[in-house]
C-alpha cells in the first residue's frame, strides 16, 4: 500500500533521474506560478475591488471581475503552452575539451496549437527562446562549454513560458538519459608525427596525375597543393589528388612514444598526431594501454574511433 502510494506521488513530482527519450509534457509534470508582475495585478486587483466595494460602485466591481477572469485565464493558457510538447530527441557534435558543445534539442506537439515564445535552459549555462512552435515541431540549440574530456552527462533541461500575458510562469523538467562525447584537447605545440616506415623499410612511392581514379572529393582540411585543378574544372567540384599527400607509410600511434610527459599531455597528444595524421591523409593505428590497438585505418569514421578511445582513457592512474 506503502509502496504504491509512493510511486502515484513519484509520478506527480518532476523526473528526479534520467528518463528515455521521447518525453511527453503532460499535467502532472507541468507547474504554474505568478510572476512579479502577476503579483502586482493581483496586489492592484485587491485594491479596486476593495474601492468599489467600499464605494457600492457596480462598474469598477464589474471591471474588477473582468480583469480577474482574464488573469485566471492566463494560467491556463500558460499551462497549455507546455501542455503536449515532447522532447523527440537530443544530440551534439563530439568536439575537443575547452570548446562550446552545441546541443540541439528536437521538439514536436501532440496537437495543433501553436506555442509562442518557449523558453529551453540548461540549469544556469545556457538558454534560448523558440518564437514560434507549431504542429511541425522545431529545433532549439543550446551551447554548452565543455570543460573537459568524456561522457558528460546531460544536465535536466528546463522548459518554461509566460505567454500570454506575462502574469504566470509554466515550467517543466526534462532529464534524458543521455550522455555527450567531449573530446581530449589537443596538444597546442606538438612535435611532429613520429617517423613512418613502409614495406621492408623503404617509403611507399606516391601515385600523382589527372587519373580520374587517383582523385577523391575535397575535404575540409586537404592541403591547396593537392588540389587538382584542371581535373576540377572539368567536374566543376574540388577534386583532390589521392595519393598525393605524403605518403611515407602506415603510421603507428603508441601510448610508449609520449613517455615521460605528464598523463593528461601524453593524451593531448596523441589526440593532436591523430588529428595531423588525419588532415595528411596518413594512414594510422592507435596502441593505448589496457585495451587492444586500433587497427590501421583513416577517415571521419576512424578519427572518431580514436578519438573516443582517447577521450574515454580512466583519469589519472596510480601507475601512470
Amino acid at each position: 500500500m506503502r509502496a504504491a502510494l509512493r510511486q502515484r506521488i513519484r509520478g506527480w513530482t518532476r523526473p528526479r533521474a534520467p528518463e528515455g527519450l521521447p518525453a511527453q509534457l503532460d499535467r502532472r509534470r507541468i507547474y504554474v506560478l505568478p510572476t512579479a508582475s502577476g503579483l502586482f495585478f493581483a496586489a492592484l486587483l485587491g485594491a479596486m475591488l476593495l474601492g468599489a466595494l467600499n464605494f457600492n460602485n457596480n462598474p469598477g466591481l464589474l471591471l474588477a471581475l473582468l480583469l480577474a477572469g482574464a488573469a485566471h485565464t492566463s494560467l491556463v493558457a500558460a499551462h497549455l503552452q507546455l501542455s503536449g510538447l515532447r522532447i523527440e530527441a537530443v544530440s551534439a557534435e563530439p568536439l575537443a575539451a575547452g570548446g562550446t558543445l552545441h546541443l540541439r534539442i528536437a521538439l514536436g506537439c501532440t496537437d495543433t496549437r501553436v506555442r509562442r515564445g518557449l523558453r529551453i535552459a540548461c540549469g544556469e549555462q545556457a538558454a534560448t527562446t523558440l518564437p514560434l512552435l507549431d504542429a511541425r515541431g522545431a529545433t532549439a540549440e543550446l551551447r554548452l562549454p565543455a570543460p573537459r574530456r568524456g561522457l558528460w552527462p546531460l544536465p535536466r533541461l528546463i522548459l518554461s513560458s509566460v505567454q500570454p500575458l506575462g502574469l504566470a510562469r509554466a515550467w517543466a523538467y526534462v532529464w534524458p538519459a543521455q550522455s555527450l562525447l567531449v573530446y581530449a584537447a589537443p596538444e597546442p605545440q606538438a612535435p611532429p608525427l613520429p617517423a613512418a616506415v613502409g614495406v621492408q623499410g623503404r617509403a611507399r612511392p606516391s601515385r600523382s596525375g589527372e587519373d580520374p581514379h587517383h582523385l577523391r572529393d575535397y575535404r575540409s582540411g586537404d592541403a591547396l597543393r593537392a588540389v587538382a585543378w584542371k581535373a576540377s574544372a572539368r567536374h566543376a567540384s574540388l577534386l583532390v589528388r589521392e595519393d598525393e599527400q605524403q605518403q611515407a607509410g602506415e603510421l603507428r600511434l603508441d601510448w610508449q612514444q609520449t613517455a615521460g610527459l605528464p598523463y593528461e599531455q601524453r593524451i593531448s597528444r596523441l589526440a593532436r598526431w591523430v588529428d595531423e595524421a588525419e588532415r595528411e591523409g596518413r594512414r594510422y593505428a592507435l596502441a593505448l594501454p589496457g585495451q587492444p590497438a586500433i587497427a590501421t585505418g583513416h577517415g571521419d569514421a576512424h578519427r572518431h574511433r580514436c578519438q573516443r578511445a582517447l577521450a574515454l582513457l580512466p583519469r589519472e592512474p596510480a601507475h601512470a
